[in-house]
Parts: C-alpha cells; structure tokens; sequence
C-alpha cells in the first residue's frame, strides 16, 4: 500500500474523533450556556421581588397623600413634605440620632469583647478550652426572651431603668455568635505570626492588635453589619427601658408609635412610608460600604 493511502487511513479516524470532540465540547457549552440563563433568569425574578416593594415604599414616601394609592411607580410631582412633617409629628430626628449613637456602641463594644474572646480561643491554649468554647455555643440555643426579666430585674436594682444604658451594656459582655465567627477566622491565620511575634518579645495584647485584628478585617466587617443590624431594629428592649420617653427611646419606637398614630388619626401612608424610608437608610449605607468585606468574610470563615 502506498504511504499516502496509509496516510488517509491514519488520519481518517483521528479527523473522525475530533470532530466528535468539537460537537461534545459545543452540546456542554450550549448546555453550560442554558445553564447560565436559567440561573440568571431566576436571580432577576428573585431580585424584582426582593426591590419591589422598597421600590413601592420609597415611591409612597415620595408622593403626595392625595396620590398615595395611585398605581404609578413614579410620583408625579415628587415631594419631601413628609420627611419633614415627621419632625412635626414625633421629635424623629432626636430618636434618629439615639438609634445610630446606640447603634455604634453596641457595635464597638461587640467587636472589641467577641475580639478578645476569639483571639484567646484560637490561639491562647489553656486548660478545658475547647469545654469552654462548647458550653459558649450552647448559649446560642437560649432565647434572647429568657433573659429578659432576669436583665430587667438586675438593671432595675441598678438603677438604670428609663436610662438608654441597658440598651448597650451588654453588648460589652461579649457574644457567642460574635465570638465563634471571629474565632472562625482567626482559625485561618497562620499560628507561626503569633510564634514568630512571641520569640520577638511581643506580648499577646500587642499580637492581638497589630497581627489579627488587622488581619480579620472582612470578618470583623462581617460582624460590624450583624451586630449594628440587630441593634438599629431592636424594638422590645427599647419599649421595656424607654417606655415613655420620647427623648431617649429609639427610632424603632418611633416608628410603632407613627404607626399608632397613622391607625387613630387616619395619617395618609406617605407619613409612614417616610419614616420607614428614614429607618432603612442607614442600614443601606453600611451594607454598600462593607459589601465587599462582608462577603469575603463570611465566605473566609466558613459561616453559610
């Protein structure tokens, strides 16, 4: 047989084998492609869903109260009477202010004592440690509503009732959330900084400040929008300390007492809806500025 009759027999089948590779490496990306659209296709309708009714609040909020039922999604005009006839109705700017300066001590207070706890569990090592981590998580498993009357009994004893102190002190005591996430974290750093710190006379107040915590900064922010979160829409600790101080509760108070107000007076729903535009705002501003290291920090210490 001649070599180039040898030639198209050898090449025969591998033209024959590629060409079947080429329609199988088509069939998967016209599959990963389908893919791709179905699952986009669902995040769009979930995201339509989640901003819809935002969308209809901040729409009310934006319109006048004779317009307030109508079915456009744009008002026509577009007016700013309500966020400011809130101030004429309850004092929103001085609860708004208790509600961000609660907020932010109960924030720092968190992260400074589920910090220092995290620290000492993932690297201090001690006698009983993993014991007393366990007998922390199970804290996890008691309601907040438990405590209630055993912290009202001891704040009344000290004095503090109708004060805005019980509304952040404990904060200061730690966290078993805030302890085992950060712990979490600090489990991925390596051990040989804290050692190699240790051989150079570092003591563990200084590793704990200028290696971990500057390392755990996307778990910390993590945190930061979990803990300022729960603080900002507390509601039930707010009515047992403040319950009739308008000068000192919080705007989630606030926020039930304009809803009082709305049912006994007949209030248009454009009041309400700015008051509740008021109440999420700040809470979007501090989720689109620690986005990035919110994400990164779950994700980094394997929290789902």
């Amino acid at each position: 047989m001649s070599s180039q009759g040898q030639l198209k027999l050898a090449t025969a089948p591998t033209t024959a084998a590629q060409s079947a590779r080429r329609k199988w490496q088509m069939g998967k990306r016209g599959g990963e492609l389908l893919g791709d659209i179905v699952a986009y296709t669902i995040l769009i309708i979930g995201a339509v869903i989640m901003v819809g009714p935002f969308l209809w609040m901040l729409s009310t909020a934006l319109k006048q109260p004779g317009d307030q039922f109508t079915r456009s999604l744009i008002p026509d005009p577009i007016t700013f009477e309500n966020f400011q006839k809130l101030t004429e109705v309850l004092p929103f700017t001085t609860m708004l202010w208790n509600s961000i300066k609660i907020a932010l001590i109960t924030t720092v207070g968190q992260i400074l004592t589920c910090a220092m706890g995290a620290f000492v569990f993932a690297v201090v090592r001690f006698r009983y440690r993993n014991v007393i981590f366990f007998l922390l998580l199970t804290t996890l498993m008691i309601p907040s509503q438990a405590t209630l009357i055993p912290n009202f009994i001891l704040f009344k004893w000290l004095g503090l009732y109708g004060t805005q102190t019980p509304l952040w002190l404990p904060a200061f005591w730690g966290g078993a959330f805030g302890t085992f996430l950060l712990r979490q974290y600090f489990m991925k750093i390596p051990l040989d900084l804290a050692e190699s710190a240790r051989v150079d006379g570092a003591s563990l107040l200084a590793i704990f400040w200028r290696i971990y915590l500057p390392l755990a900064r996307p778990a910390i922010a993590a945190l930061t929008i979990f803990v300022f979160l729960g603080s900002w829409n507390n509601l039930l600790t707010a009515l047992i300390y403040l319950p009739s101080d308008p000068q000192q509760t919080t705007l989630t108070v606030g926020l039930a007492l304009l809803q009082a107000y709305q049912a006994q007076s007949g209030a248009p729903w454009t009041l309400m809806m700015a008051g509740a535009v008021a109440s999420v705002a700040p809470i979007l501003l501090v989720f689109i500025f620690a986005q990035r290291q919110f994400i990164e920090g779950i994700a980094l210490s394997g929290m789902k």
